[in-house]
């Protein structure tokens, strides 16, 4: 396991001892100066020999040109921006950084923009997951730098100790939603999942307040308590709740955390199952996100709601043509126990409505297969009450399997909610995002703390948050619209 650092200022090392790797796009790389990274190639790589590897790099999508064996590496990342890549290029990123590490001490020098910073920052972390179970893992001690070469816009500004701070709070977020993700259920289970949220509690100074098995059904969670029921482990619903003084929003983040889906009754293929571990990650995102929003200062009421379950085989376990009542107090018949993430979230969501008074409401969940094909595999689907759709009948699970998948589950999650309801709601599917190859990649950590931004007392998350919230609704107001809505 690596330790990662991040440093505002270009340390001396020799690439003897500490490897080192220079990444950027080519137009950036064009723009910083040998003299800027000299300090971290000589005296083994001279001047002549870096413009030359620079000028000779020609990505297609990515491009590298090792300096001095394999410890000195210049690398450029794709030229344009296309689905698979964000204007920081950070799906490449990570990627050149899984595959240029040597071990040891190391050092990674980013040359980019400002605005890139952060998402640049997020990248690495995702190349370095926290979880292995290896039985011949090394144990030699793995020590990382990220430094930041700034171009272009106030390039002349730098990088504050509070950057720094939130880079390195955004890194171990998403490291820590990768390795809930990356463990399997016989470790990250319910009762484990449970223990983390109360460990992050601990951390925040915050108590967490569960709900967890028979509990679950005498309070009315029908969904949460009926997909979970036949596993060893109970599901529970938990809350984090962050109340700062002088709040004047209610804000409410609900995560999936099917710590284990077999389809249940209506069972997985042999192919089908496998990574199934991965169906938290909507709530390993959420846990890793509020963890990160209430460390850099959130200023409004923010709670995190855990959704958790294991979807398991058993003679407990919940049937096709059973009834559950959720929490709505709505009924559901059962037509694909395969169907599950929408029920535990049904009841996530009115729970942060009725008990929590929350006027912004956003679910994330690894939902549909659907959502890969949709909007692909790095890109997540957003659904939200802002779209206007006129829904007449809704099932558990869609019936004709060609016919909007992704949008259907999301309004079953809304119809509970309720379609009058009054506030925001945003659905966020992200099955396909929170993985890439056999490794999770910590998705949703980073996302919400940056969406939510215009909230936060950190300088670098306000820069790049999208400001999306107008002002706080005035409550009863039924002249303007019900809605907050996106500016």
């Amino acid at each position: 396991m690596a330790a990662l650092s991040f440093s505002n200022v270009l340390t001396t090392t020799d690439p003897q001892k500490n490897a080192v790797l220079i990444v950027g796009q080519a137009k950036n790389l064009a723009l910083a100066s040998y003299n800027q990274v000299r300090s971290k190639l000589e005296p083994r790589v001279n001047e002549e020999t870096y413009n030359t590897a620079v000028l000779g790099l020609h990505p297609s999508p990515t491009d590298s040109c090792s300096l001095w064996l394999n410890n000195a590496t210049v690398a450029a990342l794709p030229p344009k921006c296309s689905r698979h890549n964000t204007p920081s290029r950070c799906h490449s990123l990570t990627k050149v950084i899984k595959s240029c590490l040597v071990g040891g001490e190391e050092s990674i020098v980013i040359i980019c923009e400002r605005s890139d910073v952060y998402a640049s920052a997020c990248a690495v972390a995702r190349a370095l997951p926290l979880y292995s179970a290896k039985s011949q893992q090394t144990q030699s001690k793995r020590n990382i730098t990220v430094e930041f070469v700034l171009v272009g816009l106030d390039a002349d500004v730098p990088l504050s100790e509070d950057d720094m701070k939130c880079l390195d709070t955004a890194a171990q977020a998403v490291r820590l939603a990768a390795k809930i993700v990356d463990m399997p259920c016989a470790n990250m289970h319910t009762d484990a999942f449970v223990a983390e949220i109360k460990r992050i509690g601990q951390e925040l100074k915050i108590d967490a307040v569960v709900i967890q098995g028979e509990d679950l059904n005498q309070k009315g969670f029908g969904g949460i308590y009926g997909v979970g029921k036949a596993a060893t482990r109970p599901p529970a619903l938990a809350v984090l709740s962050h109340r700062p003084a002088g709040a004047t929003r209610n804000i409410a983040w609900v995560g999936k955390g099917i710590v284990f889906d077999t389809g249940g009754l209506c069972i997985k293929s042999k192919t089908g199952m496998g990574g199934m571990k991965r169906d938290c990650g909507g709530a390993a995102g959420i846990l890793a996100a509020f963890s990160l929003a209430v460390k850099m200062g959130f200023k409004e009421n923010l709670h995190a709601v855990f959704c958790l379950a294991e979807n398991a085989v058993g003679p407990k376990a919940f049937r096709p043509d059973d009834i559950l009542t959720m929490y709505s107090g709505r009924t559901v018949e059962i037509n694909n126990t395969d169907a599950e993430g929408r029920l535990v979230l049904a009841d996530g969501v009115v729970y942060a409505q009725k008990d929590l008074q929350a006027d912004v409401i956003v679910d994330m969940a690894t939902l549909t297969g659907a959502q890969g094909i949709a909007t692909g595999n790095y890109i997540y689907l957003e659904f939200s009450f802002f779209v206007a759709i006129v829904l007449r009948e809704l099932s558990q699970f869609l019936q004709d399997r060609s016919n909007a998948q992704v949008s259907c589950a999301g309004l079953f999650i809304g119809s509970h909610l309720g379609f009058d309801y009054p506030g925001v709601w945003i659905h966020i599917d992200m099955a396909s995002p929170v993985y890439v190859g056999e490794r999770a990649t910590g998705y949703g950590a980073a996302l919400l703390p940056v969406v939510f931004g215009q909230f936060s007392e950190s300088p670098l998350l306000k820069s790049i948050s999208p400001s999306i919230f107008s002002a706080p609704m005035e409550a009863g107001d039924t002249n303007s619209p019900k809605k907050q809505r996106l500016q």
